[in-house]
């Protein structure tokens, strides 16, 4: 197995050695909401399954590869809604396995519905420190593999209509402590970052249902309300053109707020098509404005879904979100 070197891995380690941000990313946010906030589930009003593969930064050894797979429907009380959310995110020796529960409780308003949602999870973080090529063979932090389970919770709140949805969350409200029980001078204070999520966007027929266009956004934040801003406030600006409420084509652009600190990331593409049977595949490619376009050849996105409703007994077109 190729050897992974020191460099690479303290750039990219779930903020082990770097203030950064921790959580997996995508470019196919809008397809993987109950990732992010725990309020969306049930939201679509039917059974939704979703299987999503990422593949980032392709031709860098030890670049992140990462799979997220959502269950979400609501009760039949129409109030409630229930989810699941697996996701798998290796990156370099490391690995990190996240399983989480989700509740929301949906209220009428106005012509919408406000979502309250929680969260409660738990997560595997490993590493196999003999994976890497490491200079000092006498660093504590490299000698011994970690293996921990950190426990943690979540809320959101999600508001939609039709046509528009606006939702905020935190998905780990618990600072976990990663430093190695063997780190007695405790030179590196590695704790899990608490994330904050503000997600937004429209549907806007241009043709009735023929042709919709739909522009939506995320952003994120590491650290911004503890007082210990860690990352660059990140954003994700989605443009996308939905025909005959079949196929989807849209394209995005990632960068941060603080622009003198943060260089622009990626110009992402991506396609959509929803079959009749409730099927519904995708894919997206991300390709990098940084210098790592040098050594890599972009990211990649696969995507599977299905849709349920269980009130006509039969599969149906998906909603706008």
């Amino acid at each position: 197995m190729k050897k992974i070197t020191t460099l690479l891995v303290c750039f990219l380690l779930l903020g082990t050695f770097a203030k950064a941000q921790q959580d997996a990313m995508f470019t196919k946010y809008m397809f993987n909401s109950l990732s992010y906030n725990p309020a969306y589930a049930g939201s679509k009003e039917h059974m939704a399954l979703g299987f999503l593969h990422r593949s980032q930064w392709v031709g860098i050894d030890g670049s992140p590869r990462t799979q997220s797979f959502t269950m979400h429907t609501p009760l039949s009380n129409n109030r409630v809604g229930i989810g699941m959310n697996i996701m798998n995110d290796k990156i370099g020796p490391s690995n990190n396995l996240f399983v989480g529960l989700d509740y929301a409780y949906r209220i009428k308003i106005g012509p919408g519905k406000l979502s309250l949602g929680v969260q409660g999870s738990i997560e595997n973080w490993r590493a196999d420190w003999t994976k890497l090529s490491v200079q000092d063979n006498f660093d504590l932090e490299f000698n011994t593999n970690p293996n921990t389970w950190l426990p943690n919770f979540g809320a959101g709140l999600y508001y939609y209509t039709k046509t528009f949805y606006l939702g905020a969350s935190v998905p780990k409200l618990i600072k976990n402590d990663l430093t190695p029980a063997n780190n007695t001078n405790n030179f590196f204070l590695n704790k899990g970052r608490r994330h904050y999520y503000l997600t937004g966007g429209v549907a806007i027929p241009l043709n009735g249902e023929d042709l919709v266009l739909r522009p939506s956004m995320l952003v994120k934040n590491v650290g911004l309300f503890d007082g210990e801003v860690t990352a660059p406030t990140e954003f994700d600006m989605d443009l996308s053109l939905l025909f005959y409420q079949t196929f989807w084509v849209g394209v995005s652009f990632r960068s941060a707020f603080e622009f003198k600190d943060s260089s622009y990331d990626s110009v992402d593409f991506w396609a959509s098509y929803n079959l009749p049977n409730g099927l519904r595949i995708g894919a997206a490619f991300d390709y990098t404005l940084t210098k790592l376009n040098q050594a890599s050849k972009g990211s990649f996105e696969l995507m599977v879904g299905y849709e349920f409703d269980y009130k006509t007994k039969r599969t149906v077109t998906p909603r706008y979100f």
